[in-house]
């Protein structure tokens, strides 16, 4: 066999033997990114999906509530699988499903000290408003990555509605990927959203609108949003 023929074949089989997994992988991680069970049969949060990565962990899990926490994306336009052209936007899939989508973000910075008195960005609170309804589990919660906000409101959830401590949130926060390098300017959040919650404060906001923003909160590139980085 001619050398350059040993070459080609060579290279065939390295293809084979190395790309095919790694399109699989990339294939998958793109349609269920990030996708994490907090608790069994009522809690979820991931970054990103496909559609068809929607439709199936919302057939699979029961989802009947979608959060969105994008700001600079409100309404994803998604596509059916990695590489296809997007089709359809997460809330008209979410119409098409028969399960409730709401898009929560923003929310300025409030001193740590009257955080803790129950001061906050109205998100929270409109964030806590859906928790409080129990028609409205299971719930998936998800931003881009799946790491910084997600993980920051998720610790909301497991403090006010699992009675888990502000260190192991922020444990399970950490575990999940939140790294002090990769979070640099959204880790005054820690403190805001973790440290210095305070359990079963509710204060009186407009509700969030399922598939509308907040009307109140406008995105802002120059101001941190829950959690600062994606």
């Amino acid at each position: 066999m001619p050398t350059w023929s040993r070459w080609v074949l060579g290279t065939l089989v390295v293809l084979v033997a190395f790309g095919v997994p790694a399109a699989y992988y990339r294939s998958n991680y793109t349609n269920f990114k990030r996708f994490r069970v907090v608790t069994p049969g009522k809690f979820y949060r991931s970054g990103q999906f496909t559609a068809g990565g929607l439709r199936a962990i919302v057939r699979d899990q029961g989802i009947k509530t979608v959060i969105n926490l994008q700001e600079e994306n409100v309404d994803p336009f998604m596509p059916e699988e990695w590489l296809a052209t997007p089709h359809v936007t997460e809330s008209e899939l979410c119409r098409e499903l028969g399960v409730n989508y709401y898009a929560l973000f923003g929310g300025e910075i409030v001193p740590p000290d009257e955080f803790a008195k129950g001061k906050r960005p109205a998100v929270i609170d409109q964030y806590l408003q859906i928790l409080d309804n129990k028609d409205n589990y299971p719930i998936l919660l998800h931003c881009k990555a799946g790491l910084h906000r997600t993980g920051i409101l998720t610790a909301i959830y497991r403090m006010d509605k699992e009675n888990v401590s502000p260190g192991r949130a922020m444990e399970e926060v950490r575990a999940n990927g939140f790294g002090t390098f990769a979070a640099t300017t959204g880790n005054v959040y820690i403190v805001q959203y973790v440290d210095a919650f305070k359990k079963g404060v509710r204060n009186p906001v407009p509700p969030a609108v399922p598939g509308k923003p907040p009307a109140a909160v406008v995105a802002n590139d120059t101001k941190p949003s829950p959690g600062g980085a994606h």
